[in-house]
């Protein structure tokens, strides 16, 4: 399942046919499931700036019950930093994550939260919660080096397995993901 707060799904669709690895029989097929969650705040009415205590425990609900319908086993949601841009207390802000983390937990749900921090940040999160409670944090990053932009992926944490912690380039390929090592002599930049 991809839940979507940035980018419509079908417009998803379209980028994703470009690519030699995309396999649209999984979305005809009901085995992948997108989502555009702008359409489900307006079904439920949640059409202003602000989200109240009751309707994030509303949307909590909805994507409880979607995970049971849907049975998903994996999960990506892009991003959370846009699912938690309307709830504008800190705290709420924490609530909210932790108690999507235990819904997801509970469906046993392998999910890959997109979340953006800024190139400066000194933690790997926007609130400083989710590199807690996640299992893993992968930072992708963009880097100049001799005039040139790299993209650069590094795996900071993966409980539970022994891991690498260097970078690597990566690029996006017709037939998937292609990494290699980052040698020396780059800066980060913003993206």
């Amino acid at each position: 399942m991809f839940l979507s707060l940035t980018e419509s799904s079908s417009k998803l669709l379209e980028n994703a046919r470009t690519f030699e690895f995309f396999r649209p029989e999984l979305v005809e097929s009901g085995q992948l499931t997108l989502l555009d969650v702008p359409v489900i705040y307006d079904r439920l009415g949640l059409d202003h700036e602000e989200l109240t205590p009751e309707e994030i425990d509303l949307l909590l609900q909805v994507f409880d019950r979607i995970l049971t319908e849907t049975k998903a086993e994996r999960v990506v949601v892009d991003s959370l930093t846009s699912l938690t841009y309307r709830i504008r207390v800190e705290e709420r802000i924490r609530d909210f994550m932790l108690r999507l983390n235990q819904i997801l937990s509970l469906h046993r749900c392998t999910t890959l939260l997109v979340s953006e921090v800024g190139p400066q940040s000194s933690r790997y999160s926007a609130h400083g919660v989710e590199e807690a409670i996640v299992d893993g944090v992968i930072l992708l990053g963009n880097y100049r080096r001799h005039g040139d932009i790299l993209r650069v992926l590094q795996v900071i944490k993966m409980r539970g397995t022994p891991h690498s912690r260097a970078q690597y380039v990566v690029e996006m390929t017709p037939i998937g993901l292609l990494l290699a090592p980052h040698l020396k002599g780059a800066q980060e930049v913003e993206a």
